[in-house]
C-alpha cells in the first residue's frame, strides 16, 4: 500500500478548524509587595550612591508598586550573586507561583488540570532542565500525554506569539490548552552602575505570572482572531538581555519609543485590523503592554486613540510595574466586558512589535 493510501483515511477523518476562545484566566505575584519610593530609600538610593539622575527616573517611572521574589532591601548581597544561586531560586519561586497562577486559571474556567491538552510556559528570567513545564505538568497532576511547549528569549513580547501558537493548538486539535508567562526579574539586580540603560530596568521591571485558558468553539470569551508581527532588525541592539556570570543584564536604549513610533500604525492598521474591515476607531478595548509611560503615550498619539483607552494599561503599569510577558495578559484581564474588537499588543527584544486580534464571543 502506498503512503498516500494509508494517510487518506486519516485525513478523511481530520475535523474542521475549532474557534479558539479564552475562556478562563488569573495572575499572581511573589514575594513582597514594595512602594516605588520605598525601593529607592531603602536600597536603590544607597546602590546608586545617591545618583541624582537615578532618582529622577525612579521618580517618574509611573509607577507606585511593585511586587518582587527577592527583596533587596533583605537580601542586600542579591546583585552578586552568581548566575548559578540565581537559578537555583528561580525554581524554588517560580514552581509554586506558576502553579497556583495555572490553577486559579483553570479553575475560572471550570477545567481540570487532566482537561488540558497543551500547557504552554513562556519565560524568559530563568532556565532548567527538567524545564518549569515539565515541573508543573507534574505539580498540577496533568495527564503524562500532555503535550508541553516551553517558549524563552522573548521577553516582553512573549504572550502575544505565545498565544498565537496556543490558538492553533486548539483549533487544529479541538482541546484545552493552557498558556503561563511567568517572570521573575527581581532575581537579576546587577552590581551598582551610572549606566542609564541598567538604571531604567531596575526602575521599571517587576514580577508577575499570568495564564489563560483556551478551549475550542466555546460560547463564551475571547475568541483569538488574528495574530501579526513585525520586527525592525536595524535597532535589534536597542532591546537586549544577556546572560552573565552575575545573572542576565538587561540593554534598554530610551530610543525604543521612537522605533514602536515609526511602525506601530501601519502594523495595527494595515496588518491586523484592515484585512477584517476594522479601523482602529472600531475597537472597543485596548491591551498594550506598559514598557513605560512613553511607549503608552506613543501607542495612544500615533494611533489616535480616544481619552481613557489605555486606563488599563497605565493601571496595571502604576500598581505592578512592567512584569516582561505576564504584563499584556494582567491587561487584558483589566479591560471592561464590552462587546465588539479587541487588540493585544506588545513589545521587545528585536526590536519587535507583536499584536492579536480578538473578539468577545
Amino acid at each position: 500500500m502506498h503512503l498516500e493510501e494509508k494517510i487518506a483515511p486519516a485525513r478523511r477523518g481530520l475535523r474542521a478548524a475549532a474557534r479558539p476562545v479564552i475562556t478562563g484566566s488569573s495572575h499572581s505575584f511573589p514575594g513582597t509587595r514594595s512602594s516605588q519610593d520605598d525601593l529607592w530609600q531603602e536600597f536603590f538610593l544607597d546602590h546608586y550612591d545617591g545618583f541624582p539622575l537615578a532618582r529622577r527616573i525612579f521618580e517618574n517611572s509611573g509607577i507606585s508598586s511593585r511586587s518582587t521574589a527577592v527583596d533587596p532591601r533583605a537580601e542586600k548581597e542579591v546583585s552578586g550573586w552568581s548566575t548559578g544561586q540565581r537559578m537555583e531560586r528561580y525554581i524554588e519561586e517560580a514552581v509554586p507561583l506558576g502553579k497556583r497562577t495555572v490553577a486559579d486559571a483553570l479553575e475560572s474556567a471550570g477545567l481540570a488540570p487532566s482537561d488540558v491538552g497543551l500547557l504552554a510556559v513562556a519565560s524568559c528570567t530563568g532556565y532548567t532542565t527538567p524545564g518549569l513545564d515539565l515541573r508543573l505538568a507534574d505539580e498540577l497532576g496533568m495527564s503524562s500525554k500532555v503535550q508541553r511547549l516551553f517558549i524563552g528569549h522573548m521577553g516582553c513580547y512573549a504572550a502575544v506569539p505565545s498565544l498565537g501558537a496556543v490558538s492553533d493548538f486548539v483549533a487544529s486539535r479541538g482541546r484545552p490548552a493552557v498558556l503561563l508567562c511567568l517572570e521573575l526579574t527581581s532575581l537579576h539586580v546587577q552590581p551598582p552602575t551610572r549606566d542609564i540603560e541598567q538604571i531604567v530596568a531596575h526602575a521599571l521591571f517587576a514580577d508577575a505570572a499570568a495564564a489563560v485558558v483556551l478551549e475550542p468553539d466555546a460560547d463564551s470569551g475571547y475568541e483569538v482572531i488574528d495574530v501579526v508581527a513585525v520586527t525592525d532588525h536595524s535597532t535589534a541592539d536597542h532591546m537586549s538581555w544577556q546572560i552573565t556570570d552575575l545573572g542576565f543584564k538587561m540593554g534598554l536604549s530610551p530610543k525604543v519609543p521612537d522605533v514602536l513610533a515609526q511602525h506601530v500604525g501601519e502594523v495595527v492598521r494595515d496588518q491586523l485590523l484592515a484585512p477584517h474591515g476594522l479601523t482602529p476607531e472600531e475597537v472597543t478595548g485596548w491591551a498594550v503592554h506598559p514598557g513605560g509611560k512613553r511607549i503608552l503615550e506613543v501607542v495612544g498619539e500615533r494611533l489616535e486613540l480616544p481619552a481613557g483607552a489605555l486606563d488599563a494599561s497605565y493601571g496595571v503599569l502604576d500598581e505592578c510595574g512592567n512584569c516582561s510577558s505576564p504584563t499584556v495578559l494582567m491587561v487584558l484581564q483589566r479591560l471592561p466586558r464590552t462587546d465588539g474588537p479587541v487588540v493585544a499588543m506588545a513589545f521587545g527584544p528585536g526590536l519587535t512589535l507583536y499584536a492579536a486580534l480578538l473578539r468577545r464571543s
